[in-house]
């Protein structure tokens, strides 16, 4: 139905909500329009540099300011009530913002698939993915404070932070001073697709970009080989499995 208000002074309460929401989600995109064009104007490692002094400036205000308009304290430059909730409410909460992500990504991929076809979903997601990766080992290593090349044991700590740990369930085995097998031993989409009867989702093209970009960003050294992604045949107890490992020198050299 066409909104006949003016301006947002004459919408009733549930469209000023609406408006609300649709402000926010503005914020989301112009957000990520600015890191991008600063990556594609100045390259990746300076829109990282350029995004961590805006983020960190830019959160603080505009916190502050929704503290006053909405009436909650802050503490440490956290809103109280996060901080004073009990730790099972905020693993809960963990849970749930880490699946909405999943719901974007999905969503994301069928909306392209439906109105361009398969080829063309899978085409951006893994592109998509050449991007994110690296970023999201990016704000894990400031998050944790880890050193440049943090080696393998970086890796292992980076992988337990990341957005999909938070919803599936994987595993380390096979640790070796070399290297280390990861396991994905429940996949929440590839799961959801076996309880409908669906053939796996054919992801090792974007595992691929997803894996190995991630790695390479956590350090450098670290190479990826794909053991087993669908449309692989896997074992019942994972649905992909990588190994990563730092080549010795006198490896790499023969």
């Amino acid at each position: 139905m066409t909104i006949k208000a003016k301006t947002p002074n004459e919408l009733a309460n549930e469209d000023l909500a609406k408006y609300i929401i649709n402000l926010f989600h503005r914020i989301v995109v112009h957000y990520s329009f600015w890191f991008t064009e600063v990556r594609h104007q100045m390259g990746m490692e300076k829109a990282l540099e350029v995004m961590e002094k805006a983020t960190s400036r830019g959160l603080k205000i505009q916190m502050n300011r929704l503290s006053k308009t909405l009436g909650f304290e802050m503490k440490d430059d956290l809103p109280a009530f996060l901080t004073n909730m009990s730790r099972e409410s905020l693993m809960d909460l963990i849970g749930s913002v880490s699946a909405n992500w999943l719901v974007n990504d999905g969503v994301w991929f069928q909306a392209v698939e439906f109105a361009y076809g398969m080829g063309e979903a899978k085409r951006c997601n893994d592109s998509a993915w050449a991007q994110f990766s690296p970023f999201e080992a990016w704000t894990i290593k400031q998050f944790l404070n880890l050193p440049e090349n943090p080696g393998l044991e970086g890796l292992k700590k980076a992988l337990a932070y990341r957005l999909y740990a938070n919803i599936n369930v994987q595993s380390i085995v096979e640790e070796k001073p070399d290297g280390f097998v990861f396991q994905m031993n429940d996949c929440r989409v590839q799961s959801a697709r076996k309880r409908k009867g669906l053939d796996d989702y054919p992801c090792k093209s974007g595992g691929m970009v997803e894996y190995t970009y991630f790695a390479r960003s956590i350090d450098s050294r670290i190479k990826t080989d794909c053991i087993g992604c669908p449309p692989d045949d896997h074992p019942d107890d994972w649905f992909c499995a990588w190994r990563f490992y730092i080549e010795e020198e006198g490896k790499k050299e023969s």
